[in-house]
């Protein structure tokens, strides 16, 4: 397929480039700048400068294009993770996210593009028992910030699955690790951790939903042709915070993550650090397996551990 991705460098954008060209797809991508078109092409696609807030300029640019199918992976989070950097890109991110995506949409559909695939969030549904289907609700009355997130991914995801005659998809994928990601070992989370910046807060029983980044990439060629709906595109090991931040802290050799209470952290780092520690709800990939053939690694850090603790029982 001809295949026009929007958020071509962004950290699922660049392995997502690579993972088209090996399935022999023709991705072009769209790029704000120069630097991001050459960037584009060390990976294999083809590329055009745009500003997704251009209305103007995207139109054209699929116009010209009249891809097969388009996939709208645009963020604009920063590439350092600090919390004050999230709070000054929120409201960006938020606008490239709605605005932006509503000018891919609306040129995909006069270039009369047949396939739309767009990133949505497979971490944010509302607490329950067990893992979280495709089916379950959203957490639209979590924390503030949280709940606004849920918002944007509500939105985009209405506007594009009501459309009718487009092949739409909507990929809720799981927080993103592996290269090019904050979650890796040379990483901006793993410089906190080891600096003991990065605590765990109470219970720790939040359950998180990840997925490497090539993971990712893979599904979302994957899903191509598939069933239009709804994926959740994560790793078969949701895991509690407790579980996943210890064991990643061994992995990269920092010393155990600082506990807080709730309170502590509440008053500290504010309420939606506090539902990530806590209520976050794991996500089931059973349907992305049984329709993408979906084949996840295990999560890298959870598997050193089991195969260090291996290592220590043969020893014994």
């Amino acid at each position: 397929m001809r295949v026009f991705v929007a958020g071509a460098t962004g950290a699922i954008g660049r392995p997502l480039a690579s993972a088209l060209v090996a399935g022999g797809h023709e991705p072009i991508g769209m790029t704000s700048t120069e630097r991001g078109l050459r960037t584009l092409r060390e990976y294999g696609a083809d590329g055009v400068v745009a500003d997704a807030l251009d209305a103007q300029a995207v139109d054209a640019a699929l116009r010209n294009i009249k891809p097969d199918a388009v996939i709208d992976e645009l963020t604009s989070l920063p590439r350092r993770y600090t919390p004050e950097e999230m709070r000054i890109a929120v409201e960006r991110d938020h606008r490239v996210r709605l605005e932006g995506g509503r000018n891919v949409l609306n040129a995909a559909r006069a270039a009369g593009t047949e396939r739309y695939l767009v990133q949505s969030t497979g971490f944010f549904y509302a607490p329950g028992e067990g893992l979280a289907v495709e089916t379950d609700a959203l957490a639209s009355d979590a924390t503030p910030g949280i709940a606004s997130n849920v918002r944007t991914y509500l939105e985009i995801e209405d506007r594009l699955l009501g459309i009718a005659g487009l092949e739409s998809v909507a990929l809720r994928y799981g927080f993103f690790y592996g290269p090019g990601t904050w979650f890796t070992a040379d990483g901006d989370i793993a410089g906190q951790v080891r600096a003991r910046q990065y605590p765990l807060a109470g219970s720790g029983t939040g359950v998180w939903s990840w997925v490497h980044i090539a993971d990712a990439a893979a599904a979302t060629v994957a899903a191509l042709e598939c069933d239009p709906g709804v994926y959740n595109v994560v790793d078969d090991d949701p895991s509690e915070m407790l579980t996943w931040l210890q064991a990643f802290s061994g992995a990269i050799g920092a010393p155990e993550p600082p506990r807080l209470t709730e309170t502590e952290a509440l008053e500290k780092f504010g309420a939606d650090f506090v539902y990530y520690a806590t209520r976050l709800r794991g996500a089931s990939n059973a349907k992305a397996k049984r329709q993408l053939g979906f084949t996840p690694r295990r999560l890298e850090w959870l598997a050193a551990r089991s195969a260090g603790a291996a290592d220590r029982r043969s020893d014994s």
